[in-house]
């Protein structure tokens, strides 16, 4: 086991290490990973219409159980679940963009 799957914990699952930009999107880009901003060239890299990790994204794997639990508030979910944010240029505006969906590798 690579020291990448170690980190990932029960529960959890890698979900992919890239993200499409919104259309229109322009730079300058502020990438954020549960509200915490990531360095280009460090923690990502911006090609071909994609933000690229340079680590995999973690979101959280919800059965239908343990939906229908959470649904009936029986209880929370306390699971490592990753959530990407943007803040970028759309037509001279700032834009920012929560949990943009993670691509699969």
């Amino acid at each position: 086991m690579s020291e990448a799957e170690a980190e990932i914990p029960k529960g959890s699952y890698a979900a992919g290490r890239r993200v499409k930009l919104p259309a229109g999107a322009e730079a300058p880009y502020v990438v954020f990973i549960n509200g915490v901003e990531q360095s280009e060239g460090a923690d990502y890299r911006v090609a071909a219409g994609e933000i690229v990790f340079t680590r995999q994204i973690v979101k959280e794997q919800v059965g239908k159980g343990r939906w229908l639990a959470m649904y009936l508030g029986l209880f929370g979910t306390y699971r490592k679940d990753e959530t990407i944010d943007l803040q970028f240029q759309r037509g001279g505006r700032t834009e920012l963009v929560s949990d943009l969906p993670v691509q699969p590798d």
